[in-house]
C-alpha cells in the first residue's frame, strides 16, 4: 500500500481533468492519460483493505489471503448477510457449474476464490500485474487447474466473441477511463442471453450530497478551500477515477447493450455515519444494529453501492 495516497482519511493521486461524476474522456489523449493514472493507482494500491492497518503476514501466504478475506467479508456482512457463502444474494453459485465465467478486476482474488472452484471454467482479468500475481498464487494454493488470471485492459479484451456465459465485476468498471468501452467489450464476449452482475458506485442523496458533501465540504471546510462537491467525493474515494451513477444514468449508458433485470442499492455501515474515521465512528459502527443500517443503506437506498443484474441483448 502506498501510504502517500491515503492521508487523514482521504485518497490522492487523482486523474487530471476528471471533473464530473460520470464524465467520459473528451479526447484519445485524455483517455490514455486517465487509463495510465488508473493503472498506476491500482498497481501501487492493491485492494488489500489495509488503508488503516497493514496486513501482518507474508505477502501471498495463506494467512495473508485469509486476513484480506476476513476484512472484506466482515465489511460486507452488515449490508449483505449470508447463510452459506458470502455474496450468495448476488452470485448464482448453484448455476456456476454449467457456466464459463469472466471476472473483471480480480484484485487480490477474494471473489475469484469463491467463484472459480464452482465454475465450469474461470477467467479473471485485471489491469495490473500485482493483482494477477496475487490471484495466480491463490489458484496455486487452492490447486485450481481450470482457472486462469490474466493481465488485460477490460476496455480492450483479447477474447474471441461469445466466449463467456457470465460476467462478474464488483466495484471495478467505474474506475476505468471509459466505462462505456468496457460495457461494449462485455457485450461482445458474452454469449447471446449471457448475464452480467456488476457493482458501481451509487450517487445517493445521503452519501454523495449530505454525508460526504455537507460534512467534508462545509463542516471540515473543504468547500472553503475551493473544492467542488465532485472534488470532495473523489478525495473520499479510492482510485484515480471513481464514477458515481444514478439508476437512470446507468440505463442510458448500458440500455442498448443490456437489458437491466434488476437494480439493488447497498452500502457500507460507514455510509450512514457522517463523521470522520476514528474511535467514535468505530464505536458507533459496533453499536448500530445491522438491521437498522440495512434499512437505511438498502431499503431507503442511502448506500453507495449500485448493483446491476443484466442480460445481454
Amino acid at each position: 500500500m502506498s501510504r502517500d495516497d491515503f492521508v487523514d482519511g482521504e485518497f490522492f493521486s487523482k486523474a487530471k481533468g476528471f471533473s464530473s461524476p460520470t464524465q467520459r474522456p473528451d479526447s484519445p489523449e485524455q483517455h490514455r492519460s486517465w487509463q495510465e493514472a488508473n493503472r498506476t493507482w491500482w498497481s501501487f494500491n492493491p485492494m488489500r483493505y489495509d488503508w488503516r492497518s497493514e496486513i501482518p503476514y507474508a505477502q501471498h501466504s495463506p494467512e495473508y489471503f485469509a486476513e484480506i478475506d476476513t476484512r472484506f467479508y466482515n465489511s460486507a456482512r452488515p449490508y449483505m448477510p449470508w447463510r452459506e457463502l458470502p455474496f450468495e444474494r448476488e452470485i448464482p453459485y448453484a448455476q456456476l457449474a454449467s457456466l464459463d465465467v469472466l471476472e473483471i478486476g480480480i484484485g487480490q482474488g477474494s471473489h475469484a476464490s469463491l467463484i472459480a472452484p464452482r465454475a465450469r471454467s474461470f477467467t479473471g482479468i485485471d489491469i495490473t500485474e500485482p493483482a494477477v500475481e496475487a490471484t495466480r498464487k491463490r489458484f496455486e494454493q487452492m490447486g485450481l487447474k481450470h482457472a486462469r488470471a490474466l493481465q488485460m485492459d477490460a476496455e480492450e479484451m483479447s477474447f474471441a466473441d461469445a466466449s463467456f456465459d457470465y460476467i462478474w465485476s464488483w466495484g471495478v468498471i467505474h474506475h476505468s477511463a471509459d466505462t462505456r468501452r468496457i460495457l461494449e467489450q462485455m457485450h461482445r464476449v458474452l454469449r447471446p442471453g449471457g448475464r452480467a452482475n456488476v457493482m458501481v458506485y451509487h450517487r445517493s442523496f445521503w452519501k454523495y450530497y449530505v454525508a460526504d458533501g455537507l460534512l467534508k465540504g462545509v463542516i471540515q471546510g473543504r468547500a472553503l478551500k475551493g473544492n467542488s462537491l465532485h472534488d470532495i467525493n473523489q478525495l473520499a474515494t479510492d482510485g484515480a477515477i471513481a464514477r458515481y451513477y444514478r439508476k437512470d444514468e446507468w440505463s442510458t449508458l448500458a440500455g442498448d447493450l443490456f437489458q437491466v433485470d434488476e437494480f439493488r442499492v447497498t452500502g457500507l455501515k460507514t455510509d450512514v455515519i457522517p463523521i470522520p474515521a476514528g474511535r467514535l465512528k468505530r464505536a458507533l459502527e459496533r453499536i448500530l444494529p445491522d438491521g437498522l443500517t440495512r434499512l437505511l443503506t438498502n431499503t431507503l437506498q442511502w448506500g453507495s453501492f449500485l448493483t446491476i443484474h443484466m442480460t445481454r441483448r
